[in-house]
């Protein structure tokens, strides 16, 4: 399935021509579920990271295989998942209040006319702090690309924004919605671009809500908007596609920050607009990133983009981007340069994406990463086993213009790796690692970026490989290249 960040780039490529389809492969009825269906499942389930939210100390993590949630400061996690009652797909939204715990999941469904479209998994919500969870049904005439992006709360109300169904507000625990444009105009998602929902947050009361047409804030609970658009101001947004909105506070003032994508003008910008006062100018900063998310610690902004993780410590006027994350210890790096998760706690800063989630006590000059992965020779696993599988070079694990497989292992005592990839008549296509020292028995992996000893980018088809461990053995791998 695909991570809920991707549904936003598909999303993005589509804001000028959406499709609305009712003919989805699985239908959602009317039900609702309430109880403690499963107790949550321990560790990470997921390396695809979309959304951190810090509150109270605890980390929660928008996953692509549920709801995760460490206690202490990401030594250890459980994962809230569809039987505990959450909605079925990656969590594509998350709001966290006191014990109060909203998500949203998305999923891919097959349509007969249109092929594969991402489909709205529903909500559900927990007012006890986990224990037990409610379920409410997608709303909107049809789930099918109408996948819920944000969640905001705000006293008895929750809103969230849909694609496809717009900005919707309950105020009954989602037992029903009812659309608030964010203006006078009849709802219209097919021909209105700020009828396309995709972040809210609520300020200590004040709505923001960012769409394909701008900024909208209402100071009112969402009777009158005000619309802060790419044309209508002097010093305006860099671009009317919002993808994400954060509020900073420092010394009395507030700060509105948001990640503003070029939509139809071809004037209309990438970047991150922040507004000192209200919204009535914007000043424009980090132009040409397409930013996903932001965190802040008093007067300090973090920002994830496709390009990385940066820092700002003068609200935005200068930048400092962090290297490459790179786990020392386990000799492990992000294999991706984009970033879509942010959070900061106690000084310790949390950032995720596509392959996995890792944090830094010491400002990125050391980090630890954790994954999710199954651990290789434990519980019924195989010595080894390749991961993503099926994998493309050309979309899975993006790093400098590659892609990346890892083939993961475990070793009993210190040993010597070597792993080689063969071709389905068993020719000799690349060496992954040659005698390399693993000092300590321990989980281990080794990445392949699809390329054979020219440096080509291997043909679709079922590879193999041999794993060497030396004192312990030859394990056999099979991974498919398929694009």
């Amino acid at each position: 399935m695909q991570s809920p960040k991707i549904f936003f780039r598909s999303t993005f490529l589509a804001i000028l021509g959406l499709t609305v389809c009712a003919d989805a492969q699985v239908l959602l009825k009317n039900s609702w579920q309430l109880g403690r269906l499963a107790e949550p499942l321990s560790g990470l389930r997921s390396n695809s990271v979309s959304d951190i939210v810090i509150h109270r100390g605890d980390v929660w993590l928008g996953t692509g295989k549920g709801l995760a949630r460490s206690r202490d400061g990401g030594k250890t996690w459980e994962t809230y998942t569809p039987a505990n009652g959450l909605p079925r797909g990656g969590i594509s939204a998350l709001a966290v209040t006191d014990t109060i715990i909203w998500v949203a999941a998305a999923f891919d469904s097959l349509t007969r006319d249109a092929g594969v479209l991402t489909t709205g998994g529903g909500l559900s919500y927990s007012l006890d702090d986990g224990a037990t969870w409610t379920h409410v049904p997608q709303f909107g005439p049809t789930p099918v690309q109408n996948v819920t992006y944000d969640i905001a709360l705000r006293g008895n109300e929750v809103w969230a924004t849909n694609f496809g169904g717009g900005l919707q507000r309950s105020q009954d625990r989602g037992q029903t919605w009812e659309v608030v444009p964010p203006d006078t105009f009849f709802f219209d998602p097919l021909g209105n671009l700020n009828h396309r929902a995709f972040s809210v947050i609520n300020a200590d009361g004040v709505l923001w809500h960012g769409t394909a047409g701008g900024i909208n804030k209402s100071l009112d609970g969402g009777i009158t908007w005000t619309n802060f658009s790419h044309t209508n101001q002097p010093q305006p947004v860099s671009g009317n596609f919002v993808v994400a909105i954060g509020q900073q506070k420092w010394q009395g003032r507030e700060y509105i920050w948001a990640a503003t994508v070029n939509a139809e003008d071809p004037n209309e910008t990438r970047a991150v607009s922040v507004t000192e006062d209200g919204g009535f100018t914007w000043r424009i900063t980090l132009a040409g990133e397409f930013a996903h998310n932001f965190a802040f610690d008093d007067s300090i902004a973090y920002v994830v983009t496709d390009n990385g993780l940066y820092k700002s410590i003068d609200f935005g006027r200068t930048w400092a981007k962090f290297p490459p994350v790179v786990d020392g210890t386990k000799g492990e790096r992000f294999l991706t340069s984009e970033y879509f998760a942010v959070g900061v706690t106690n000084g310790r800063l949390f950032t995720g994406g596509p392959d996995g989630i890792a944090y830094t006590d010491n400002n990125g000059s050391t980090w630890s990463i954790l994954r999710g992965s199954v651990k290789a020779g434990e519980s019924g696993a195989p010595r080894t086993y390749a991961y993503p599988n099926p994998f493309s070079p050309f979309r899975h694990n993006q790093f400098r213009d590659d892609g990346n497989v890892r083939f993961q292992y475990n070793t009993t005592r210190a040993t010597k790796v070597t792993i080689k990839v063969y071709d389905f008549a068993m020719e000799l296509v690349a060496e992954v690692a040659n005698q390399k020292e693993r000092s300590v028995a321990g989980q281990y992996a080794e990445v392949w970026n699809g390329r054979n000893r020219r440096g080509e980018v291997v043909a679709n088809g079922v590879y193999f490989y041999r794993l060497d461990l030396e004192g312990e053995g030859t394990f056999w791998g099979k991974v498919m290249v398929l694009d």
